[in-house]
């Protein structure tokens, strides 16, 4: 049997590491260093490493996977193949010819589409009718490898980061366990992805959830599904942050940024079409249905509502 070592990080990573320890010699662990969370900003140990612990695998937690020190020790175990599954660092060449079987990958878009650290956020962003997991042997590049598999599943309407993270994850573990045996037999082979049809998801920051009104309608719709629940989306109101927590496309037409009340509820305005937000939350407080918040929030109804907060003694109208 194959001696396998894992590197994941996220709770993507551990469907994949679950099914591998059923299935496979699992010999070791890397994961990211344990961060600092939650209010008291405590060090936390990654999903993927709390798996690993339960099941008495070694782990190996590198600061940088490519220092001289951290490739010794991954030598040291003797691995036949890698498997990553969103490990959160890049591999470089000395790490990757360790193991004689090279290095596994499983990542969750249909490549070429969506390389790179976001894809599952840019394929509902983009509208995509589908996306999927691919089974690639990794090289130096970012995602450029050849493919071993693909499997692709449909993208839901009301589609969220969170519903589709949770469906590709158990995806990835079941195409990986699928096509390894095949792949260490020699039964697959790795086909090189098509260059022509590349696009890139980069990586996400807070700061990109910043609503712009002066989007439309569904493309602001798709922003708010995607980075459901992370980063999230927000906007600005009286100079406090607003998040938008769910919410629909529809017909219509207000100034962009313009909250007005419509026939089928309130609705914020866009550069084509209007927005219906179904929840969404002030800083500090609870979140509410929109009827709710504008109970609270009388003033919040025809109010503008901006980008970046309002200047100190002003008011938004």
């Amino acid at each position: 049997m194959a001696r396998i070592v894992f590197m994941g990080t996220p709770e993507f990573a551990v469907a994949t590491l679950r099914a591998l320890i059923e299935h496979h010699d699992v010999i070791g662990v890397v994961t990211q260093p344990d961060r600092p969370a939650g209010r008291n900003r405590q060090l936390q140990p990654s999903p993927v490493k709390q798996v690993a612990l339960a099941a008495g695998i070694p782990v190996f937690q590198p600061e940088k996977i490519r220092r001289a020190e951290a490739v010794a020790e991954l030598r040291q175990w003797t691995p036949d193949v890698y498997v990553v599954a969103a490990f959160g660092q890049i591999l470089p060449q000395t790490v990757l010819d360790i193991p004689p079987f090279g290095s596994i990958n499983v990542h969750a878009s249909l490549l070429p589409r969506w390389r790179g650290a976001a894809p599952i956020q840019a394929a509902i962003r983009a509208g995509d009718a589908e996306t999927g997991i691919t089974i690639m042997k990794m090289d130096a590049g970012l995602d450029t490898g050849p493919m071993l598999s693909q499997r692709a599943i449909p993208i839901a309407p009301d589609e969220t980061g969170a519903s589709l993270h949770d469906k590709l994850a158990l995806l990835g573990a079941d195409l990986l366990i699928e096509t390894l045996p095949r792949y260490l037999s020699g039964a697959v082979q790795p086909q090189p992805q098509d260059e022509t049809r590349v696009t890139y998801a980069p990586q996400i920051t807070k700061e990109d959830g910043d609503i712009n009104w002066t989007q439309d309608a569904v493309t602001i719709e798709r922003l708010v599904r995607a980075f459901t629940p992370w980063p999230g989306t927000y906007t600005f109101w009286n100079g406090q942050p607003l998040k938008i927590l769910s919410g629909r496309a529809g017909d219509g037409q207000a100034e962009p940024g313009r909250v007005v009340e419509t026939r089928q509820g309130y609705a914020i305005g866009t550069g084509s079409g209007l927005y219906y937000p179904a929840q969404v939350q002030l800083a500090g407080r609870k979140a509410m249905s929109t009827p709710e918040f504008v109970r609270g929030q009388p003033a919040w109804a025809g109010a503008k509502l901006e980008r970046q907060p309002a200047a100190s003694g002003q008011t938004q109208t």
